[in-house]
């Protein structure tokens, strides 16, 4: 049987804990010591962030979270007893990277639920690759579903 993308994503929700944009907001008012993994493409992360993040795009993230390799993030490859929380735009992406990173042994790793897009409606600052920050009107649009025509299935 193939599998959809959306299947992947509720199958991997069976053991992947969820948090929304106001708890990791809440969490990094308190000052605590969690690793906000990004894993966007480069210029996604270049537009829009939040601060505190670091990029590790889905395409290396078993490598950057192992060591000895080309692209080992070295605070990711030793974070596995720390606190994570994955985001992406949506909250799709980081839902199957957190569900990879937990396979991995990471103990203690969340997706944000709704991502970006969830933090940006939420009004939360975003920063861009220069650390200015980012208008929450240029992020909405940035952030919006782009699908053309000729990505729709067929009819």
């Amino acid at each position: 049987m193939n599998k959809k993308f959306t299947d992947l994503i509720r199958e991997c929700l069976n053991s992947v804990e969820e948090c929304f944009p106001w708890d990791v907001e809440e969490k990094l008012e308190q000052g605590k010591d969690c690793l906000i993994v990004d894993v966007r493409e480069p210029y996604e992360f270049d537009f829009a962030r939040i601060e505190q993040s670091i990029n590790v795009p889905r395409g290396i993230l078993e490598s950057a979270c192992d060591w000895g390799y080309d692209d080992t993030i070295p605070e990711l490859a030793s974070a596995r007893n720390r606190e994570i929380i994955v985001v992406c735009r949506s909250g799709n992406r980081s839902i199957l990277a957190a569900y990879t990173m937990q396979q991995m042994g990471y103990r203690k790793v969340v997706s944000m639920k709704t991502g970006l897009r969830g933090w940006n409606d939420n009004e939360q600052p975003l920063i861009d690759k220069d650390g200015n920050p980012v208008d929450v009107d240029d992020a909405e649009e940035f952030l919006a579903s782009k699908v053309r025509p000729d990505q729709m299935a067929p009819a």
